[in-house]
């Protein structure tokens, strides 16, 4: 893949995603699992802030030490199944400003239709990492930056937790600025577009509504 797609494979990840995938895996283990591997996958994504070093005095000595500089974070979820990435994320970034965009996925073509948006008003001066456990068709992903641009973001992430192929390529095409951290990168989208072999609906499974 491109440059910008970053697959993080790190043995803990992978274990904790075979249980995510399997169908026997109830509600609860199915969200602290994506819980846990979001905290993983935000420290990855995060590996490039900016830093700089403060005076600060330990029970020995006095030191010059690096903290991160500048802004606040943002961390926007795409509704609903974006929030169980978020939990783990404030988890380690618990100052981040948070932002959320409503996104349905239509049945009959798969575009994504907004129903909400709601972000800091300073976002075009903040890091801004989208978070979304499926990277599918890539709509809803592209929507959400497409609004997120609009409103004046200039410097954006998106992380997920599974991407398919047609995803990531329709992404990289609309929005090639834009850098993807991902935990694995499945087969291909089913005729329905469903990513193969996938985990099933995240949202459903992370919440129990089937």
């Amino acid at each position: 893949m491109a440059k910008m797609f970053n697959l993080i494979n790190h043995p803990l990840i992978q274990h904790k995603l075979t249980f995510m995938r399997n169908e026997d895996t109830p509600t609860d283990n199915f969200r602290r699992l994506l819980r846990e591997i979001a905290q993983m996958l935000v420290y990855e994504a995060t590996r490039d802030l900016p830093t700089e070093l403060i005076p600060i005095r330990t029970p020995l000595t006095e030191m010059l030490s690096p903290v991160i500089s500048g802004k606040k974070l943002c961390l926007v979820s795409i509704l609903r199944a974006g929030n169980g990435m978020l939990d783990g994320m404030l988890d380690v970034l618990p100052a981040a400003r948070v932002g959320h965009i409503g996104l349905y996925r239509d049945p009959q073509t798969l575009e994504a239709v907004e129903y909400y948006f709601k972000v800091p008003d300073d976002i075009g001066e903040r890091l801004v990492i989208v978070v979304d456990p499926m990277l599918a068709t890539g709509h809803s992903a592209t929507a959400a930056l497409n609004r997120l641009k609009a409103a004046g973001a200039t410097t954006l992430k998106f992380v997920c937790l599974l991407a398919a192929p047609e995803g990531v390529a329709a992404l990289q095409s609309a929005h090639p600025d834009v850098e993807i951290t991902a935990a694995a990168l499945d087969e291909r989208l089913n005729d329905h577009g469903y990513i193969m072999p996938g985990l099933g609906d995240a949202g459903d499974r992370m919440f129990g509504t089937k």
